[in-house]
């Protein structure tokens, strides 16, 4: 067992490990964190649709939130003033915020970058503003997030290499940037600050992620690692192997969070290689448009196949909306266009992530988890996964 104590107070626990995999526990003032973790995405302080009890339910440990969104709406001056998003959206468990570095790719028709920060218009209203490494940190701040994001260029997965490579460049100076604004706010409101994960970048280039990872634990020692610019257009495959490539390097004694990846098999072929920590909009953005995931692959309830299908989703699955509501119901909320229909399928999703990550980690602390995940991998994909019970706390 790997115990550590990590820079601003937290703890990572590696309990068991398997191959590469490992099953841990990230201790955070707010609660602890059963790794591997999958993370909803609670954009502008809401998992849309879906209550803090819902997600309590569903055995969310911890949240995620966006610095870009919230310093748009409702502002920093208000956040602050209603003491922060924990108690704006009465959730009382960690969040995790993106520090708006991700907005800077998906939003780059209105946005234009230099080595200073980000200059853009509002998607909002089109007024103008500038983004900081130094405004990214006091946004999160303001927001009071338990684990803050460094500010970085999140390059296009088909980026070439002198793109990527200034995409490196400048998430390492916006990194010592971060790190000196996120000491002196901590020392400013007295009441310290989320832990600071710096974020490795690179596209899909071997030399350079293996850089960025190097010049990036050369540069502090992090309560974490964040592994960004991937799941933004590269295949699978580049993925995987960036993975690969990656972990070796990684400190054994730190949490791994790969962002904005989260659908089933890309959790467990992460998790296979080592990483601990997911976020992914994929399970409500899904459910709001119909599809569920399920033991049987993912399955668009509007199909015509499922106007008489009296029985669940998922006859594995625990969630609200397997207990209580059949396929032919679900489909005809759906063809009406009624709401209840997208809140159970993002909550089945959600639930169904969740419940994902438990069962992998089970198999960590078995031991088995290659095979484990083999097996559900090749059912899951051939149209059906194996309906697995046990899961661990």
């Amino acid at each position: 067992m790997i115990v550590s104590t990590l820079p601003g107070g937290a703890t990572f626990r590696i309990e068991a490990e398997a191959g590469r995999s490992r099953a841990g526990v990230f201790g955070l003032t707010r609660g602890e964190i059963h790794t591997p973790v999958f993370m909803p995405v609670g954009t502008l302080g809401t998992v849309k649709s879906l209550t803090p009890d819902d997600l309590r339910a569903a055995g969310v440990e911890i949240v995620l939130g966006n610095a870009y969104h919230l310093y748009l709406r409702p502002g920093t001056d208000l956040l602050e003033e209603m003491g922060g998003l924990h108690r704006f959206m009465s959730w009382d468990r960690p969040i995790l915020t993106d520090s708006g570095g991700f907005q800077v790719f998906s939003l780059a028709r209105i946005n234009e970058i230099d080595d200073e920060g980000v200059t853009f218009r509002s998607h909002l209203d089109g007024s103008l503003h500038r983004f900081t490494p130094e405004l990214s940190m006091e946004i999160q701040a303001a927001i009071g997030s338990d684990i803050w994001m460094a500010f970085d260029e999140c390059p296009p997965g088909d980026a070439s290499p002198e793109v990527a490579r200034v995409a490196v460049e400048r998430s390492l100076q916006w990194l010592d940037r971060c790190r000196t604004r996120h000491a002196s706010l901590a020392e400013e409101r007295g009441d310290g600050a989320g832990l600071l994960f710096p974020i490795c970048q690179g596209a899909s280039y071997p030399d350079l992620r293996r850089e960025s990872l190097r010049r990036t634990l050369d540069a502090g020692d992090w309560p974490g690692i964040g592994i960004g610019g991937l799941s933004v257009g590269e295949t699978k495959e580049v993925t995987n192997r960036v993975l690969d490539d990656l972990e070796p390097m990684l400190p054994k004694d730190r949490p791994r969070y790969l962002m904005g990846v989260g659908y089933p098999d890309d959790l467990l072929e992460s998790i296979r290689r080592g990483v601990d920590m997911f976020d992914c909009v994929a399970p409500t953005r899904n459910g709001r448009n119909g599809t569920a995931f399920t033991a049987e692959g993912r399955i668009n309830i509007k199909a015509a196949r499922h106007a008489r299908e009296d029985r669940p989703l998922d006859d594995s699955c625990d969630c609200p909306c397997c207990i209580g509501y059949s396929r032919a119901y679900l489909r005809h909320l759906f063809r009406c266009n009624e709401l209840l229909g997208l809140r159970l399928l993002s909550l089945h999703n959600v639930r169904f992530l969740v419940r994902l990550t438990s069962f992998a980690r089970a198999a960590i602390l078995r031991g088995d988890f290659e095979t484990w995940a083999d097996d559900w991998l090749a059912r899951y994909r051939c149209g059906g996964a194996p309906a697995v019970t046990q899961e661990v706390e």
